[in-house]
């Protein structure tokens, strides 16, 4: 054998072995960091690394901004203030429950977040859902951390050096005690930003590896080393150690919303584990959870960028309930302060998630959606109405009643095991009543709506026609409901008449919804570009896609299906301009718009999510086949800037994720699903019931986007949607994709999905 030949064979070898080498699971691609790149004039996601388990109560980040700041973590920021528990769902919501953690080391420890905040570099950051290191350059401290559902542990690696660890509690109320025979720190926090009752405490507790050498107590920025505890407005804590070069702190952290005692229980949820252990179970559950979807492709971008979206679509609603002593469930409730039994969710906005995180969840999780609508039910019986935006209880927050969605969809999809006659006693009292002090819980404007078939421009009721619509599809979604659990028809008559209301919003002149007056007339003058006012976050090119639950009746009113494609066709040949002049200002949705280079599409923001796939409703399947693609490759990706708008709790990441399987809920509750075009040349779907759907493309390429035929179950398919009873008992989609549209598939009059008036 000649050396040449040789060293080819080695080379070989060498690729072999390296290949073999890297196995990659699911949760290997995902970047916590996908969003972190905002701003409050632009947003990119408005995320923040959360090192959490799915759904878990609580969640940890590095923090960079001040305390309070809802930018919590910002991809440009050069330090690090601490390591943060929080349960922020948004910077617009902000957060509660939340203390800081931070490991220093010198002569003399700093508690001032800006004096002690440390320089650090993404090069020496490693971030992923269950665990997160980062290098404290001022101090030459690496720091990481793995959390449980309700615990989490650090690691701490020091230097030779007098080292600290420093808590704090943050401002407008805490408490902080250390226990240096137990080597514990306790306490608790109250700063919020809402939605809490009086005696809203989060409790926590901190247990260390190693004797403390310093102790002292912080009050106010006082530091006191004559103390251990401290009770006001502003509680801290430090301890200190003398640690050789390489020494390693282990700190085990727990929290509750319940009591001290409590978040002692839950400490034991890392049990006698070790760091790496710990981090080794997270790990095992995200790949669980993220393994549900299999992918297989050979563009790693697009495999991050996928598993990414997951990852954030399975963190809210998040889980707000704890375990007892005795093992049983029970929460503190957010709405009426007390310690009560069963499930509860929350830090959700159902005006972004109704449209397809909770369908997500239907198709996937389903025994996850089943506790959460559980969840609900106390909700309900706790405050009198369901939640439409929580965090921790009602927030006044956006519009819609579309709570009836999440309760209606849940249900129809066949998850049963709740109280579903009393979801049905909340949706209808909501339907008829606005929250005492939280108006955008209920209804606002439900006296007028119910009256008039309408929310009028002129009763100073902002975002009348968005309110309008939503609440027509929130009526059909009550019908269906009821439907199912066999309620007369004179109960069902008012919400099967109201569902019909978005009509009363069309104005045919403009084939656009628009502002009507108490007295009949529409709004004048009327701008189709103006943002907010009738509408919100939006504008009417936007929101007159608001009839989820009746396409053909819209595309009635535009006078059939070829004007209708015209109407949709302009959204995206509309240059991207805009009339900002309600807000007074360009509020960052707009720019949003703006700068993506799609005309008046505005993926960042949710209203206009579902438009894409009504193509397929009207007979232009392709169009639904391009712009999904357009809207993959062009505003998702794996960096720090990957979204184009905010992310919102799972909403627009799980548009990536039902997108990218083919098939789009555009009417949740409707029992169907709107199909697309596959992303990935194979996915396999392992349902809960133990059944799989495979979706596989041939010829699946950028430029291949078109799908020129599909078979289904091994048969020829031509419809444009496909029924959750034939998917959730297991499919084989075969999609043969093309560079060129097939303008003869998918446009007979019942290859269109489901809309209600063809039911009248």
């Amino acid at each position: 054998m000649n050396k040449k030949h040789l060293f080819s064979m080695l080379i070989a070898l060498a690729l072999c072995v390296t290949a073999m080498g890297r196995h990659y699971e699911p949760v290997d691609y995902v970047s916590t960091l996908v969003g972190t790149q905002s701003s409050y004039a632009i947003s990119t996601g408005n995320t923040y690394p959360a090192v959490c388990m799915p759904w878990g109560m609580n969640f940890w980040t590095p923090q960079t901004g001040k305390m309070g700041d809802g930018w919590t973590y910002t991809y440009t920021a050069d330090k690090l203030r601490g390591f943060k528990q929080t349960h922020q769902p948004s910077p617009w919501i902000n957060d509660y429950g939340q203390f800081t953690i931070m490991p220093e080391t010198g002569e003399a420890p700093v508690f001032d977040e800006e004096k002690r905040a440390s320089w650090f570099s993404h090069k020496a950051e490693m971030a992923t859902p269950y665990y997160y290191r980062a290098y404290l350059a001022d101090y030459d401290v690496v720091t990481e951390l793995a959390p449980t559902e309700r615990a989490a542990i650090m690691r701490i690696t020091f230097p030779d050096s007098k080292s600290y660890v420093v808590v704090d509690a943050f401002d407008k109320g805490s408490y902080v005690k250390i226990m240096p025979k137990e080597r514990m720190i306790v306490g608790y926090t109250t700063k919020n930003s809402g939605g809490v009752p009086q005696n809203f405490k989060n409790y926590f507790v901190m247990k260390f590896d190693k004797d403390f050498t310093y102790t002292a107590a912080v009050a106010d920025g006082h530091i006191n080393t004559a103390d251990v505890k401290a009770e006001c407005n502003h509680a801290g804590g430090i301890v200190g150690f003398k640690t050789s070069r390489g020494e390693q702190v282990n700190v085990r952290i727990a929290s509750s919303f319940i009591s001290e005692e409590q978040a002692i229980e839950n400490l034991k949820e890392l049990g006698s584990d070790s760091f790496d252990e710990v981090k080794a179970r997270g790990r095992k559950t995200w790949n669980d959870i993220l393994g549900r979807i299999e992918v297989k492709s050979d563009d790693i971008d697009h495999l991050r960028t996928f598993y990414s979206c997951l990852y954030r679509s399975v963190l809210f609603p998040r889980s707000f309930y704890e375990k007892n002593a005795k093992g049983e469930i029970v929460h503190y409730s957010p709405y009426n302060g007390e310690v009560l039994p069963g499930y509860m969710f929350t830090d959700t906005g159902f005006w972004d998630t109704f449209r397809c995180l909770f369908p997500l969840l239907n198709v996937m999780y389903p025994s996850m959606n089943e506790k959460m609508q559980a969840g609900l039910v106390n909700a309900y019986k706790e405050s009198g109405f369901l939640p439409e935006w929580a965090s921790p209880g009602h927030r006044g927050c956006m519009v819609g009643n579309n709570s009836a969605s999440i309760v209606a969809d849940a249900y129809l999809c066949g998850l049963k095991n709740y109280d579903a006659e009393t979801l049905w006693q909340a949706v209808v009292h909501g339907a008829n009543a606005v929250h005492p002090t939280v108006s955008s819980t209920g209804r606002l404007g439900y006296e007028y709506y119910n009256k008039l078939g309408y929310v009028p421009y002129d009763v100073k009721i902002n975002e009348n026609v968005a309110r309008t619509l939503e609440y027509a599809y929130d009526d059909w979604c009550i019908y269906e409901f009821g439907k199912a659990l066999g309620k007369s028809k004179k109960e069902l008559e008012p919400f099967r008449k109201r569902a019909f209301n978005y009509c009363n919003v069309f104005d045919s002149e403009s084939k656009l919804m628009r502002g009507r007056l108490k007295n009949g007339k529409f709004q004048s003058p009327f701008s189709p570009l103006k943002w907010g006012d009738a509408f919100t976050e939006g504008n009417a090119w936007h929101y007159t896609w608001s009839v989820f639950h009746d396409p053909a009746g819209l595309i009635q009113l535009m006078g059939g299906k070829q004007t209708f494609n015209n109407m949709l066709d302009s959204v995206f040949n509309v240059p991207p301009l805009f009339d900002d002049s309600y807000y007074g200002s360009v509020i960052h949705e707009i720019r949003e718009m703006q700068i993506m280079n799609m005309g008046n599409y505005a993926h960042g923001n949710q209203p206009v999510q579902h438009m894409i796939y009504l193509y397929g409703y009207s007979g232009e399947p392709w169009k639904t086949q391009y712009w999904i693609r357009q809207t993959m490759q062009r505003m998702y990706n794996a960096n720090p800037d990957g979204y184009c708008g905010d992310e919102d709790n799972g909403q627009t990441s799980a548009w990536y994720v039902f997108s990218a399987m083919g098939f789009y809920p555009v009417c949740p509750g409707a029992g169907e699903y709107v199909l697309g075009a596959p992303y990935f040349d194979e996915m396999t779907l392992h349902l809960e019931n133990g059944r799989n759907v495979s979706i596989k493309a041939n010829g699946n390429t950028d430029d291949n986007c078109y799908v020129n035929s599909l078979t289904l179950n091994g048969k020829p398919y031509s419809k444009n949607y496909i029924k959750r009873s034939d998917l959730m008992q297991g499919a084989q989609f075969v999609y043969n994709m093309s560079a060129k549209p097939n303008y003869s598939r998918g446009t007979a009059e019942s290859d269109a999905p489901y809309s209600f008036s063809k039911t009248k």
